[in-house]
C-alpha cells in the first residue's frame, strides 16, 4: 500500500489500420498485426480481437499497482484521437491522453476533444521541427504537454533545443529515454538542461535492451548515467505498453528498477512516480494493494 507508480509512456488503440512509408499496418487476431508488411506478434496472444483497450490496460495497471498512465501516439498505430478522447472522459483520474496533430487546425480539434497534450513521433518527421513551431507555440499557450521521440542519428538535437528555447513554458517529455543504445543518447538526455520544463522518460527501454533481458543491468546503468547528467528529478519511468509485454509482464517493465541495488529508495520514488505526478499533474490516484499470486 502507498507506493506511487506512474507510467509516462504507453499506447492504446481500438484497431491498427494504416500505412507508413507505403507499408501496411493492420490488426489481425490472436494479438498479431501486419507491421510494415510483415506479420508480427504485436500484443499478447490472449488479446484475440486485436483491441488494445483502456479496460485491459487498467486491469494490468491495477495488478501491477500502477496508479496512472500517460497515453502517447505513434504513426504506426494510426491516429487514435477519437478513441483517446473517449478514454480521457471516461477515466480522467487514471489517464493523461495525448492527441496527434501536425498543424494548427488539427491542434484545435485535439483541444476541443479534451486531450491534454500532443505526441510527435519526431523520428518519422522529415521536415525540420521548426516547421511545427506554430503548433508548439499554441500548445505552450494552452498549457499542454509535448511528447517527443527524436531520431536516433542526432540530426534533431539542435532543432529540439531551438523549440525548447523558443517555447520556455512548454512542458516537453523526451521519449524512449533518448535512445540509450545509440550515439545520440547523451545529447538527447542533455536536452533536459535546455529548459526548466523538459523531462526524459524511459518508454521502450526494456525493448531496447531485450537481448540481455530481465533484470536489464545495462538499462539500469544507463538510467544512472542519465541521472548523473541531469539529475533524478528530470527522469520518469515509461513502459511502452503494450508492445513490450509480449516479452515480459507489465510489472517487470518497472520491477527491474524497483529491485535494483544500484538505485536508492529515494531515487526510485522520484523515477517511478513522483516526478511524473508533478509533471503531468495527476491527482486523486487510487491506492492499489498488492494482490498475492496464487503461485506464491
Amino acid at each position: 500500500m502507498g507506493k506511487l507508480i506512474i507510467d509516462a509512456h504507453s499506447h492504446l488503440w481500438l484497431k491498427q489500420d494504416t500505412t507508413v512509408d507505403g507499408k501496411r499496418i493492420l490488426s489481425l487476431k490472436n494479438g498479431r498485426s501486419i507491421f510494415l508488411d510483415q506479420e508480427v506478434q504485436m500484443l499478447p496472444p490472449f488479446l484475440i480481437d486485436g483491441r488494445n483497450t483502456a479496460e485491459v490496460f487498467l486491469s494490468n495497471m491495477d495488478y501491477a499497482q500502477v496508479g496512472a498512465a500517460v497515453v502517447v501516439q505513434e504513426l504506426i498505430d494510426g491516429c487514435q484521437n477519437e478513441y483517446l478522447s473517449q478514454v480521457q472522459r471516461q477515466y480522467p483520474e487514471r489517464f493523461f491522453c495525448m492527441g496527434m496533430a501536425w498543424n494548427e487546425q488539427e491542434l484545435e480539434a485535439v483541444i476541443r476533444a479534451g486531450l491534454k497534450g500532443v505526441a510527435i513521433p519526431g523520428h518519422r518527421v522529415k521536415e525540420p521541427l521548426s516547421s511545427l513551431m506554430p503548433v508548439f507555440k499554441r500548445m505552450e499557450k494552452e498549457g499542454m504537454v509535448l511528447s517527443m521521440c527524436l531520431a536516433d542519428d542526432g540530426r534533431q538535437i539542435a532543432q529540439m533545443a531551438e523549440v525548447i528555447r523558443e517555447c520556455p513554458e512548454l512542458k516537453v517529455a523526451i521519449g524512449h529515454f533518448g535512445m540509450p543504445t545509440t550515439p545520440s543518447f547523451r545529447s538527447q538526455v542533455l536536452l533536459a538542461r535546455e529548459g526548466k520544463n523538459v523531462m526524459i522518460e524511459s518508454g521502450g527501454i526494456t525493448w531496447l535492451y531485450n537481448p540481455e533481458f530481465y533484470p536489464f543491468p545495462t538499462a539500469v546503468r544507463r538510467i544512472r548515467e542519465a541521472a548523473d547528467w541531469v539529475g533524478w528529478d528530470r527522469l520518469m519511468w515509461g513502459s511502452d505498453y503494450p508492445r513490450t509485454i509480449t516479452a515480459i509482464t507489465y510489472r517487470m517493465s518497472y520491477d527491474f528498477v524497483e529491485k535494483s541495488a544500484d538505485i536508492t529508495d529515494t531515487q526510485k520514488a522520484l523515477f517511478l512516480g513522483q516526478n511524473a505526478r508533478n509533471f503531468y499533474g495527476f491527482k486523486d490516484l487510487p491506492e492499489l494493494p498488492y494482490i498475492k499470486n496464487m503461485s506464491e
